[in-house]
């Protein structure tokens, strides 16, 4: 079984800075695209950023482009969103998912439990 452990998350003034990281756990073959997604309360979840297993394609979303930059070290199974220039309207549960593959055939999505991120003075 795979586990995904988040970190990172907290209390952070508009402007101010947080890093999340996640780490992946187990017994698999390799990681695929990694990403972060966000819900707000209310809101559906949505794509904030991905990371394609090479690390160097990645996708964000436009409401974070030029704030956030997401990266990883394949060597230790884990992703990061390092998060810049943050508004109230980043407030939200912070979750990564990783796209495992087992065989050369067969993968399988996860989810982390969640981080919570909230930016308010």
């Amino acid at each position: 079984q795979v586990q995904l452990v988040e970190s990172g998350g907290g209390l952070v003034q508009p402007g101010g800075s947080l890093r999340l990281s996640c780490a992946a756990s187990g017994r698999f073959f390799s990681i695929d695209t990694m990403g972060w997604y966000r819900q707000a309360p209310g809101k559906q979840r949505e794509l904030v950023a991905t990371i394609m297993s090479g690390g160097d394609i990645t996708n964000y979303a436009d409401s974070v482009k030029g704030r956030f930059t997401i990266s990883r070290d394949n060597a230790k199974n884990t992703v990061y969103l390092q998060m810049n220039s943050l508004k109230p309207e980043d407030t939200a549960t912070y979750y990564c998912n990783a796209d495992i593959r087992y065989t050369r055939f067969f993968r399988r999505d996860y989810w982390g439990q969640g981080t919570q991120v909230t930016v308010s003075s």
